[in-house]
């Protein structure tokens, strides 16, 4: 994996401020660069009915914001290890609203993990309850690996996995790999929840969503892997991965999301042990 902060961690930051997903000190002078660059496209697409970059980034962490609150509060998983975290703010608002009931681990590569670290210094003092730690998403097992880091903590707190806008950057045996580490972790905990976003290949045919995927490849310099053609698909993969249940939701049909053109390109990987 790469240890280079990409562009698409800062535009992702400043729409998530934008849409009071994070304070406003978290915002990035890249970020703001970025989005000011990026303006004018993304009103066209939204004047002629298409989705923008800022609509289906919200759209995704407001799902899983809600599938964490619900892990929390109804099935009583207190311990989060967000993986590949990036400059999201979920870590600070979640411990700011349940302070030590939560263990929330933030991870990433070395460099944005300084980045983070130096972030949130002048306003959060990290803590046991919240941590942001050095860790390789592929690592199959020694330092820096997912087994390792949670190793520490207790099998009969639950666990939430989460990984958001990672997977569509992986090739499909790279996905599958670290779906199998997933699943693998998983097995250690009296209860497991994995939460992500994925892309599919059957919710980005036509012009317009085609369109939409080739300015996203190309704002990331790469390009923006599909790998299932429908959730059963995917849902079969998680499931062989390891995990009991697995099942992909379109955010727009949780509680409280509104629907539009950009939710509608993404779903939300829901799957448990």
């Amino acid at each position: 994996m790469s240890d280079r902060i990409s562009p698409t961690a800062h535009y992702t930051n400043q729409a998530w401020v934008r849409a009071g997903l994070a304070p406003s000190w978290f915002a990035t002078t890249e970020g703001r660069v970025l989005h000011t660059a990026l303006r004018p496209a993304m009103a066209l697409s939204k004047q002629f009915g298409g989705p923008t970059l800022e609509g289906f980034l919200t759209a995704r962490h407001r799902a899983i914001d809600a599938m964490l609150e619900q892990a929390i509060e109804r099935n009583g998983i207190t311990q989060i290890v967000e993986v590949a975290a990036g400059l999201s703010a979920r870590g600070w608002r979640f411990n700011k609203r349940y302070g030590s009931k939560i263990c929330y681990i933030e991870t990433d590569l070395p460099n944005m993990v300084s980045r983070k670290r130096a972030l949130l210094a002048p306003h959060h003092k990290l803590s046991d309850a919240h941590q942001v730690e050095a860790l390789d998403a592929l690592a199959q097992g020694g330092a820096g690996s997912l087994a390792a880091l949670c190793e520490k903590l207790d099998p009969n707190k639950g666990l939430v996995i989460i990984t958001e806008g990672l997977v569509n950057y992986f090739d499909t045996g790279s996905v599958l790999a670290l779906w199998r580490n997933f699943g693998l972790v998983a097995k250690r905990f009296d209860k497991t929840l994995y939460l992500s976003d994925i892309h599919l290949k059957g919710t980005t045919k036509g012009p317009v969503a085609e369109g939409f995927r080739l300015l996203l490849s190309s704002f990331v310099r790469g390009n923006v892997s599909l790998h299932f053609e429908t959730p059963q698909e995917a849902e079969t993969a998680l499931e062989q991965s390891g995990f009991i249940h697995a099942q992909l939701t379109e955010p727009n049909k949780l509680r409280g999301l509104a629907a539009n053109a950009s939710s509608r390109l993404v779903r939300v990987i829901v799957a448990n042990n």
